[in-house]
């Protein structure tokens, strides 16, 4: 028999502080979700708006509704923006003066034609996608070194994509800078995972295929529906909220201590399917 010390809590998040970019729906909220119910003491949640249906203060109003000790504090910022970075920084200093996790959810996307891509969405999808996640590890930095130890580092986690291994979409519905956005944050990923490690933070991505979300939906349906889609995945359905809040669990809890700099996809292994993606 192995002696497998505190496997009890191996899983568990008690006593933790997180961080989730782009938190108020989709992804991010599940992560939160999922953080919360595995006993993180406090997880702020960060997106553009605070109001509407899918804005910070209803998500934060649902996520202090679960039936757990912990809460969730809601700061809208656009991490795009450095100086917003900074401002986030300072608002969660107010409060905390460590932080155990860090989800770099928040993204963007642009499809269409090579030929007429304009520059904007070249420059929007880059600046969210790869300097806004290298802005946001880099002036988080001494929050999460002052919460990371040896035996238990502190953990960025990139949400990238599938898109990022893959060349998924050209054409008429091209999503080219979104691709190479999302291979830099795989990259990025690993850079940090070896400039961080020495100051106990690792860090990991996470690339899911396709989830239905607002920001995946118009693209789900331009390749056929979701049906289609889910004929050609080999486990025969798209992402449920649940595959999202295991893996997130999983990286951020004592079980991935030691896991650095590595990148997980979330497809169901459609990646390697010779299937619609591959057609366009």
């Amino acid at each position: 028999m192995s002696e497998l010390k505190n496997f009890d809590r191996m899983f568990r998040l008690d006593g933790k502080v997180a961080l989730v970019t782009g938190g108020s729906r989709g992804l991010g909220l599940h992560t939160a979700t999922a953080f919360l119910l595995a006993g993180a003491k406090k997880v702020f949640i960060s997106a553009r708006k605070n109001e509407g249906p899918q804005g910070i203060d209803r998500a934060v109003e649902k996520l202090n509704k679960l039936p757990v000790s912990g809460t969730a504090i809601g700061i809208a910022a656009n991490v795009a923006d450095t100086e917003d970075i900074e401002r986030l920084v300072k608002k969660v200093q107010e409060t905390d003066d460590k932080l155990d996790i860090l989800v770099c959810n928040a993204g963007a996307t642009w499809g269409g034609p090579f030929d007429p891509t304009p520059d904007w969405s070249s420059k929007k999808v880059l600046d969210l996608n790869v300097r806004g996640v290298f802005n946001l590890a880099r002036l988080f930095a001494p929050l999460l070194e002052h919460a990371g130890t040896r035996r238990d580092p502190s953990r960025i986690i990139i949400v990238s994509s599938t898109a990022g291994t893959t060349v998924p979409h050209v054409g008429e519905h091209g999503t080219i800078m979104y691709s190479v956005s999302k291979a830099a944050a795989h990259h990025l990923s690993r850079q940090l995972a070896v400039e961080l490690g020495p100051r106990n933070i690792t860090t990991n991505t996470v690339a899911p295929g396709f989830f239905p979300s607002k920001l995946a939906n118009g693209l789900i349906e331009m390749l056929g529906g979701q049906q289609e889609l889910e004929d050609w995945n080999p486990r025969k359905r798209l992402g449920e909220p649940e595959d999202i809040a295991g893996v997130m669990v999983y990286l951020a809890s004592p079980a991935g201590a030691y896991v650095n700099g590595e990148d997980i996809a979330v497809d169901g292994g459609v990646r390697y399917a010779a299937g619609r993606q591959s057609q366009l």
